[in-house]
């Protein structure tokens, strides 16, 4: 399956969607392109959403821009331009987040109890305070430490895609950005944005903007970002 998102134009009018995502029916790790099962407020059935994301779980909530399409063999989808995701704030919505397996060592049975637990807060104690999930059961030193560091993990990923997002890099780009450079993605991109043409194929300047290095220098990576 290979990713199909191209950006709006005139024929192609963007609306927002918003939603949970209740399931993820494919997702590349490598390319990040994705197609989820989404709960729409004001849709009786769940929406088809295609677009690319790093990390993508069940439970967590989507804010997107884009357009509706008919595929031939799927039928109705929301194809999307930009795609951010956020993490879930219902009880329900965090419950199913947790024990998805996007925590190693934290299933479905540990997720409740979490949630029982700390309720809304669980995110603020697991960031804040971690030390108190060892007041539960079966909830010991190494278990917390995993809880902890996939937590950090996922919030550098969402740092990272909010950072590209707000220097107007779409999301398809911004995905190739952070599976480049991972964790440094933010340090790279402000110390010399010209890499990006050099280290990630298909990724190149307008021609409107100057393509060589020292001129690159001259301008600042928000202005040559805006620009690719």
């Amino acid at each position: 399956m290979e990713p199909c998102v191209q950006p709006a134009s005139s024929t192609h009018p963007t609306e927002q969607l918003t939603g949970a995502v209740e399931r993820v029916t494919f997702h590349s790790e490598e390319t990040g392109f994705c197609v989820l099962r989404v709960k729409v407020r004001g849709h009786r059935d769940l929406v088809t959403v295609v677009g690319t994301a790093p990390t993508i779980t069940p439970g967590e909530y989507i804010e997107s821009e884009g357009w509706w399409i008919t595929d031939r063999t799927h039928g109705l989808q929301f194809k999307t331009t930009q795609l951010r995701v956020v993490p879930p704030t219902t009880l329900e919505g965090i419950e199913r987040y947790l024990g998805s397996g996007m925590v190693k060592g934290i299933g479905p049975h540990f997720a409740h109890k979490l949630v029982q637990a700390f309720g809304a807060e669980v995110f603020d104690v697991i960031a804040q305070t971690p030390q108190r999930l060892q007041e539960l059961d079966g909830i010991g030193p190494k278990r917390t430490a995993r809880v902890v560091a996939a937590w950090a993990e996922q919030n550098v990923v969402r740092e990272i895609m909010v950072f590209l997002h707000s220097h107007g890099v779409g999301t398809a780009r911004a995905v190739r950005i952070y599976k480049t450079y991972g964790t440094e993605a933010i340090a790279r991109v402000q110390e010399n944005p010209y890499r990006l043409a050099l280290d990630i194929h298909g990724i190149g300047f307008k021609p409107t903007v100057c393509s060589s290095p020292d001129c690159a220098r001259m301008l600042s990576y928000q202005e040559l970002l805006t620009n690719i």
